[in-house]
């Protein structure tokens, strides 16, 4: 809005007098105008809270209320812990699942379809944000046959010549037939999966993700025409692309399941013929695809189906062996390596963090020139060569400007990388939205170091935004102001072999030599921190870490500290996060809903707070509120003082409550789909303990105790009646 546009309607002679006097009326008009927009944007949102689709998010709620609409779940509100520290909820904000505006805005039509078997399916993925199929397991029991009403294709004995069908049991997609199971399937300790009136919620937590044209990797440690689909260097299942099902394709290439060795061989049409699988996992428009040199298509009618975990299959002629389940493939032994293959494919996580090919936020740095774009299609092959642009055009200007490199494809550089920042500069190297380009930092035998070194003066930043880094660390040092992480893989142990084992466990991902004074990391997945900083000359550095993972590879190891053992000198802040190794930090200003999987060791425990956290028993921390295993331990003790137990009792339950609320992770291992995922079996204290009762660590801001909440409500409202609906997590 102009801030002038009152002083403009008065008459000339008015303004006139008060050019005269300095403008007072025009800034107290100014004033006014600026107020007066404000009414006027909020009268307008007055009309646009009429609709579900464009109302405010606290209008949901009561449009919901006009036609009967009672939400189920919403973020609970906690105390605060005195005023130790300021909640970071205003920073982690809920998700739009857990604004209904959808479900509202379909409520009416989901009601007209109450007691069908297709309405779970939609409202499930409405309510819950996951892909559900809804299945009933009545039509699975095998029955004695009426003569009367043949059904030739529902309830036969198991055919073990059927591998399709053999391959697919206890799924989603499971029609073999099986003895009625007498236990509901929302039991809480033992589900069964073959009632009469029961109906299974098959619901997939992981997210599919896409890797476009970025070379394979050649695995040469067994043979020059091996190669895995990942360019890090592991194993990577490879999986079903939802986005790209067709009309008419069945069931499983709606959902991000994983693609099977016999799904990818076969498929049954459900006319008695199978045909090939090829054509609908692979493709341009499907869920993996794969060039040669000259960027030549292979063609499908090549793939061959192989058991590739021994890399024993052997090509022939032409053929290229794809094993989906490894993420692996293998051309014959007499290929003519010439230029790298190039693959696209699926894979699956649990969240947007780390580098990935999603939609990211991208904060660009103050008076930056125009970003030079580095990739194919762009103006340099080579990080190199447009950081030497940069230099040369920053020297030829007589100015220090600061400048972004943009990598805009998904391709692997490997290239020694030394950024040095002049005065007030800022440098910020970054992957264009959906992308992921790699930067592989090799052994360079003729320079003096590997890592990426980044040195700065003082009033500089670097900023490393969507990236993946491996085969080596960061190295800072130098007066750098800051350094920011955003959205960054720094691969746990430099590397990781084809089984997720790290290469290098013992080795941090980032060295901080006397800098810089700011170190932020977020949405990010990175190894080991090692701060080496003079505390006689130096300000504590001021670590930040919200919604990442910091993987020492093992809980046993420093994840943040230095490299004797002790306190480093950091001031830290760790928001919504997992911390997987010990913690060894002068302060902890916030801990706030977090997981210390190893001791953590604080120098300063008169400041700080650790809120709503796991830290394991033997930690020094500071004050700790509504922290486990402090809870369960508490309640324990509460027992004995009242005399409900003995001491003996009490010891015990000591032991095993406190073992009972140990995160457990379906993977702790870099590389794997489910990884620092919790696991089914982890305690409710850890899986609904944070402050808004989501989960503890990295993966708070999925809400996923809140969205299985939501769905079992709206399940159990509209599952036939005399039927039971449960959730079974397929991922």
């Amino acid at each position: 809005m102009q801030p002038d546009r009152l002083y403009d309607l008065l008459p000339v002679v008015h303004r006139l007098r008060d050019a005269e006097r300095g403008y007072p009326l025009r800034a107290l008009l100014a004033v006014i105008a600026e107020q007066a927009g404000v009414i006027e944007n909020d009268i307008a949102q007055l009309y646009e809270n009429w609709f579900i689709e464009t109302c405010q998010d606290w209008v949901v709620p009561y449009i919901g209320s006009l036609i009967g609409y009672q939400p189920v779940q919403a973020v609970s509100q906690a105390e605060s812990c005195s005023d130790c520290a300021k909640s970071s909820k205003t920073e982690s904000q809920a998700e739009p699942i857990m604004i209904p505006r959808r479900e509202v805005a379909n409520t009416i039509r989901y009601r007209r379809r109450k007691g069908t078997l297709t309405i779970l399916d939609d409202l499930g993925t409405a309510v819950s944000g996951w892909p559900v199929r809804a299945v009933e397991f009545y039509r699975q029991l095998s029955v004695a046959q009426n003569v009367n009403s043949l059904h030739l294709n529902r309830g036969r004995t198991v055919d073990l010549r059927n591998v399709d069908a053999l391959s697919v049991m206890n799924g989603p997609f499971d029609r073999t037939a099986r003895n009625i199971d007498v236990r509901r399937v929302t039991s809480a300790r033992s589900a069964g999966l073959g009632g009469i009136a029961e109906i299974g919620a098959y619901a997939w937590r992981l997210k599919p993700y896409t890797i476009t044209r970025t070379p394979a990797f050649c695995y040469e440690e067994q043979a020059p025409n091996c190669y895995l689909f990942n360019p890090l260097g592991h194993d990577t299942p490879l999986y079903t692309n939802p986005l790209m099902a067709k009309a008419g394709d069945q069931p499983d290439l709606t959902v991000p399941d994983p693609i099977r060795r016999r799904a990818l061989e076969s498929r049954d049409l459900g006319d008695g013929k199978p045909v090939s699988g090829v054509p609908y996992y692979f493709g341009a428009d499907r869920s993996f695809m794969i060039w040669t040199g000259d960027s030549v298509a292979v063609d499908p009618s090549r793939i061959i189906p192989a058991d590739l975990s021994a890399w024993s299959y052997e090509p022939i002629g032409d053929q290229v062996a794809i094993d989906p389940k490894l993420g692996r493939m293998m051309f014959a032994e007499n290929y003519a390596r010439n230029e790298s293959i190039e693959v696209s494919y699926t894979y699956a996580f649990s969240a947007d963090m780390g580098g990935g090919e999603y939609v990211r936020a991208i904060r660009e740095p103050a008076n930056a020139h125009p970003p030079y774009r580095v990739g194919a299609g762009g103006d340099f092959a080579t990080i190199g060569a447009a950081l030497t642009k940069w230099r040369a055009a920053s020297d030829l200007e007589g100015a220090n400007p600061n400048a972004i490199i943009e990598i805009i494809d998904s391709g692997v550089y490997t290239e020694p990388l030394k950024i040095d920042l002049t005065q007030g500069q800022t440098l910020q190297l970054r992957a264009a939205n959906r992308a992921r380009p790699a930067i592989q930092l090799l052994h360079w035998h003729s320079s003096p170091t590997n890592d990426l070194t980044i040195n700065g003066a003082q009033d500089s930043w670097f900023i490393l935004d969507g990236i993946a880094l491996f085969g080596r660390g960061i190295q800072v040092t130098g007066d750098i102001s800051g350094v920011a992480i955003r959205h960054c893989t720094l691969v746990p142990g430099w590397g990781v072999d084809c089984e997720c084992n790290p290469q290098r466990p013992m080795e941090p991902s980032i060295e901080l030599v006397n800098a810089p004074r700011c170190l932020s990391i977020e949405n990010s997945i990175v190894g080991a921190i090692q701060i080496e900083r003079d505390q006689r000359r130096n300000d504590p550095l001021q670590l930040r870490i919200s919604d990442s993972i910091v993987d020492a590879t093992d809980a046993s190891r420093v994840a943040i500290g230095d490299s004797d053992n002790r306190c480093a000198d950091a001031r830290a802040v760790i928001l919504r996060s997992t911390i997987i190794g010990e913690t060894q930090v002068r302060e902890i200003a916030l801990g706030d809903n977090a997981i210390f999987l190893g001791l953590v060791t604080v120098c300063r425990r008169q400041n700080g707070c650790l809120r709503f956290c796991y830290a394991p028993l033997g930690s020094r921390t500071p004050r700790r509120f509504e922290c486990q295993p402090d809870m369960v331990r508490q309640a324990v003790t509460d027992r004995f003082n009242l005399g409900e137990i003995d001491s003996t009792t009490r010891d015990t339950l000591l032991a095993a409550e406190t073992l009972r609320v140990e995160p457990e992770f379906n993977s702790a291992r870099y590389g794997a789909p489910t990884y620092c995922q919790l696991a089914r079996e982890c305690a409710p204290e850890i899986a609904g303990g944070a402050e808004d009762d989501a989960e503890m660590g990295a993966f708070h801001n999925l809400f996923q105790p809140q969205r299985a909440a939501n769905l079992r409500a709206r399940l159990s409202e509209y599952t036939p009646a005399g039927s039971d609906a449960g959730i079974i997590f397929v991922s």
